[in-house]
């Protein structure tokens, strides 16, 4: 019998028979076990600490800043975004990569004993490695791991990678988290023994987190700024889900959080993760994805929009081939996830990285033959068999650019100054009184302005608590947010968002269906409608048809006070002009047209 036992099987009985034998001390772990033998994740982690007190301390705002100062305090942002620019290197990158598919199998189920193969081997390499840059730094980096326990594949307990350079501000509330999982996998999602070197998934984020630790361990920042590396990603967002639960369960706020993975390649797979690859072989070194939840007062997506700011007025000026970031509509690839989505559940503003081309869509099934969730995902081939890898699969120059683009986006939110509150009121000839209501001791404001995009339409720069705005866009809707700036010319993140109707509507139409957003769109659009009063009704949807009235979709909406978003998915390379109707109780009250390229 013992031959014939399934790798998942003896190991459920062992571990039936040990917690029965250890009742008091192996309680906690039923729920798991059952789930284990039904073949089902477990649904919550238990035991979650920091191994190092002194970074757990940090995290909770316990701490003398000056404990921690740096023996030269390099603050400013010219300064900083200069040296980011000259000190991220592609080489560096390059040998964190080579290093880590050198482990073999990086799957959360695998070895955790050997020096040289499998998840253990990978975590201690990258915390020794976060200690080296400490020492390097007057020890200001604070290396430990988040455990948690919770049964995956057949493995009971868990480590995150982490590494905390405290901030010199304890009053600025929430710590900046920079991320990427460190695991990898094959098809198969608790193989532990095939080759799952997982080069641009998502070693490539890895390498990119562990170079911005040595880069950005030099400067000082108001914020603490924390470095993790997650693991149980593949196995449903474990690892990130445990450090958002932890700092919920002990109030800890985190200011933003910033996700890496699949950063490093260039080429496009016979498959893709809509929105993305416009066919197999294309190559695309110069675009990267922002990916974020929400539409309207989204404060995820004003991240997005923030981080790409902070690349086009800080960094940009700094580089030698030019970035084009692409705020996208949807949390993520299509039926995809990453490690941002359980910092957004709970209740943190998070967003992703993710580079515009992608090998595959890890649908593995019959004739799949792309890199993504295969044993193919590795760092490039030897062509000529001399035995070194002569064609690579990433590009390490690109990936250096998108590590500078997140080094100084994390930079400046990390000594960026507090986010104001705010109120807009609309003069005749598309004009506006901005009123600022808090944070007045800054004197200078931006103010971003949105129409139809994700984007902002532009950016304007106010002084003093009150300002006018002239020029507005001529559109139906003008969207509102501002932020603080300091001294140094440094923003806050934006403020939430106040929507403004410049044109006249029906009173006693109390429902506005609004233009969808972006128009036109590649694959996912936004459909909202304003509501100026409560309306009583039964049911409500929006209609999607085309030109020829043929109907498309129902999407069921929801008609509350303010802004009411649903989300229209119609698939990658689709293209056309598409109708879309609010429709309550059985009548048509509005319709819209929008553009598919």
């Amino acid at each position: 019998m013992r031959g014939n036992c399934r790798p998942y099987i003896c190991p459920a009985i062992r571990f039936l028979l040990t917690s029965i034998m250890n009742w008091n001390r192996c309680k906690g772990r039923w729920l798991l076990l059952f789930g284990l033998i039904l073949g089902v994740q477990a649904n919550a982690q238990l035991n979650i600490s920091m191994t190092n007190p002194v970074a757990d301390a940090v995290l909770r705002g316990n701490y003398s800043p000056a404990q921690f100062a740096a023996s030269q305090v390099i603050r400013h942002p010219d300064s900083i975004a200069a040296r980011i620019q000259a000190q991220v290197s592609a080489d560096s990158l390059r040998a964190y990569v080579e290093q880590l598919t050198a482990f073999g199998n990086r799957n959360t189920n695998a070895d955790t004993v050997s020096s040289t193969i499998g998840i253990g081997a990978a975590r201690r390499w990258a915390h020794s490695q976060f200690s080296r840059i400490s020492q390097a730094n007057d020890n200001r980096l604070l290396t430990g791991y988040l455990q948690f326990d919770r049964l995956i594949c057949t493995t009971p307990q868990h480590r995150n990678v982490v590494a905390v350079l405290p901030g010199s501000d304890t009053s600025a509330k929430g710590f900046v988290l920079i991320e990427a999982h460190l695991d990898s996998r094959c098809a198969a999602v608790c193989d532990s023994l095939c080759s799952a070197q997982g080069a641009d998934d998502n070693a490539s984020g890895v390498a990119l987190v562990m170079e911005l630790a040595r880069v950005m361990s030099a400067f000082t920042y108001r914020r603490t700024v924390v470095f993790m590396l997650t693991i149980a990603e593949e196995q449903g967002l474990f690892g990130a889900e445990a450090l958002s639960d932890y700092c919920r369960q002990m109030d800890i706020p985190i200011h933003a959080v910033i996700n890496n993975d699949v950063v490093g390649g260039i080429i496009c797979g016979q498959t893709s993760s809509p929105p993305s690859c416009p066919g197999a072989g294309d190559i695309d070194s110069l675009n990267l994805r922002l990916f974020s939840f929400g539409g309207f007062n989204s404060p995820n997506k004003q991240l997005a929009r923030f981080n790409k700011l902070q690349y086009i007025e800080v960094l940009r000026p700094h580089v030698a081939v030019p970035m084009t970031l692409h705020i996208m509509s949807a949390e993520d690839r299509t039926g995809r996830g990453g490690d941002h989505i359980p910092f957004r559940q709970g209740g943190f503003t998070a967003m992703r990285f993710t580079s515009a081309n992608e090998h595959g869509n890890a649908a593995i099934n019959v004739g799949y033959t792309d890199h993504q969730h295969t044993s193919a995902d590795s760092l490039g081939v030897d062509t000529d068999l001399d035995g070194d890898i002569d064609s690579l699969w990433l590009d390490f120059n690109y990936l250096a650019r998108n590590t500078a683009v997140n080094a100084v986006a994390a930079a400046m939110i990390g000594i960026g100054p507090e986010t104001p509150d705010f109120a807009v009121n609309l003069l005749p000839n598309n004009s506006a009184v901005i009123d600022i209501l808090s944070q007045l001791q800054y004197g200078t404001y931006r103010v971003g302005i949105r129409t139809a995009s994700n984007d902002w339409d532009s950016v304007y720069t106010i002084t003093g608590p009150q300002d006018t705005i002239t020029g507005l866009p001529s559109a139906q809707t003008v969207i509102f947010s501002v932020a603080s700036m300091d001294g140094d010319e440094v923003e806050s993140l934006f403020s939430a968002e106040i929507f403004q109707s410049l044109t006249g509507v029906t009173a006693a139409m109390p429902a506005h269906l609004l233009p969808n957003r972006p128009n036109p769109f590649d694959e996912v659009t936004r459909i909202s409608v304003q509501m100026d009063a409560p309306l009583t009704y039964t049911e409500a949807h929006i209609r999607v048809t085309d030109m020829q009235g043929h109907e498309i979709q129902q999407i069921p909406i929801t008609l509350e006070a303010q802004i009411n978003e649903v989300m229209f998915q119609h698939g990658y390379h689709a293209s056309g002009t598409y109708l879309y109707s609010l429709v309550v109780d059985g009548q048509v009250l509005a319709t819209g047209r929008m553009v598919m390229e």
